[in-house]
């Protein structure tokens, strides 16, 4: 009996080889992960039967062909991976050498195949949760490696490093990620203009609007000194519009989710789209442990890099605005920019902007907000106070990419106006020195 068992077992595993897509891996997690399926020791047999030792030895082998596959398909499926290497490069250089501007440099490096893969890993456990859900996790783990570096920088006293890192990240998004996207996807479909869901958009930059109206009032408030107790008023103020903005945040959630799941009921009484539905290439307990794994790292390196980005800046000799507000947001937006020219190549362009405009959403109605309150938790004045010049530069950015986008269409054109867009942004923050950086660093604030 015994025997007949592990031959039904192994037939079984087999046969999932032939099958494609959800099933041949959801078997196989059954296989995996239900100990009934294997043969169990009977109480009639010798304990070193030769059985229970082929039978012990299969499962061994399928679990590490398992996890074989997984490393293979995670690791060595793209040349970005080559980068991982740098990471651990960057801890080590800290140790021996101490030289801030490589550990910077290695760190960057590192963080980028590391943000990639958790974009990847992401979208794979998406395609277990629905379209609805799937969306909302790809945003936010798209945006953990920003929300990472920013508690790390707000632990070590870093206010300033926090609000430009997050500031560069809308701004790269909008700009630079988006304009990428309407670029590649002009030119693959040049022969016409790819149209888009106007009536989404408009929401979308309607609540962008409504964050940077909750980021100029206390700039206003501070630059025109009309506060009602001078450098406590803003900071009230900048905690009571965080809780606001949260609750706003919440609300569109909501409203997504609800209008997803009514759209989906639409397509379903319209078309079939099981044709066009991918197949997830790792399971999603794979994609779950691989994306705690990251995101780990990720943590890791972010300690790094916040730590040396003040030593990198006088080696470099470039200001500390230019590397938190764009050369950090270029890494932290990895996944994003594949994933936005991805969808737009594929004309998706829906999908471009949800994940474009939907990450600058949640960075500026969830991040920063979130930011400021986990700055009142542990005592950190964390306020939404950006400095005229950032905030100027975000509510032009948001102006621009709206007007670009009101007539629900988009051509190559499009896109080389916000890719030079972002340039003069870059070129700006080059040339501007931020007074408030000195104050946020916290060897020099008692000098």
């Amino acid at each position: 009996m015994h025997l007949i068992v592990f031959y039904i077992v192994n037939d079984i595993v087999v046969q999932v080889g032939s099958l494609d897509g959800r099933a041949a891996i959801e078997l196989e997690n059954a296989i995996l992960l239900n100990p009934s399926l294997f043969p169990k020791k009977d109480a009639s047999f010798e304990e070193d039967s030769p059985i229970d030792h082929e039978c012990g030895n299969f499962s061994q082998n399928v679990i590490r062909s398992k996890v074989l596959s997984s490393i293979k398909v995670v690791v060595f499926s793209t040349k970005i991976n080559l980068l991982m290497p740098f990471g651990p490069m960057a801890i080590l250089v800290d140790r021996l050498f101490h030289s801030h501007g490589w550990v910077f440099v290695f760190s960057i490096l590192g963080i980028i195949p590391l943000a990639e893969r958790l974009g990847y890993t992401t979208e794979q456990l998406a395609l277990f949760t629905g379209p609805a859900v799937g969306g909302l996790l790809y945003a936010t783990f798209g945006n953990a490696t920003e929300l990472i570096i920013s508690i790390h920088a707000l632990k070590s006293g870093y206010i300033r490093l926090v609000q430009q890192s997050l500031l560069g990240s809308i701004l790269s998004n909008l700009l630079l990620v988006l304009g990428c996207a309407l670029f590649a996807g002009g030119l693959v479909f040049h022969k016409k203009e790819q149209v888009f869901n106007h009536a989404d958009t408009s929401v979308d930059f309607g609540l962008l609007l409504m964050a940077v109206m909750g980021l100029l009032f206390p700039a206003v408030l501070h630059a025109t000194q009309t506060e009602l107790e001078y450098g406590k008023s803003q900071l009230s103020l900048s905690r009571f519009t965080s809780c606001i903005m949260l609750v706003a945040y919440a609300s569109y959630i909501v409203f997504q989710l609800k209008s997803q799941k009514n759209l989906e009921l639409d397509k379903s009484f319209d078309e079939d789209t099981s044709n066009d539905a991918e197949a997830p290439e790792i399971s999603m307990w794979e994609s779950m442990i691989w994306t705690s794994i990251l995101t780990g790292g990720i943590s890791i390196l972010s300690e790094y890099l916040v730590k040396t980005i003040e030593g990198a800046s006088k080696e470099f000799q470039m200001p500390v605005s230019f590397l938190s507000v764009i050369l950090l947001p270029v890494v932290g937006n990895a996944a994003e920019h594949v994933g936005s020219v991805m969808f737009a190549v594929k004309d998706k362009l829906d999908m471009s902007l949800a994940v474009a405009v939907g990450s600058s959403i949640q960075i500026s109605m969830f991040a920063i907000p979130f930011c400021v309150v986990i700055g009142w938790m542990i005592g950190c004045p964390m306020d939404l106070n950006f400095q005229p010049f950032e905030t100027i530069s975000l509510f032009m950015s948001v102006i621009i990419v709206a007007f670009m986008l009101q007539n629900g269409a988009s051509n190559y054109f499009k896109g080389i106006v916000l890719i030079l867009c972002y340039l003069i942004v870059s070129a700006g923050f080059f040339e501007h020195i931020d007074p408030m950086s000195v104050e946020d660093n916290p060897s020099t604030a008692g000098q």
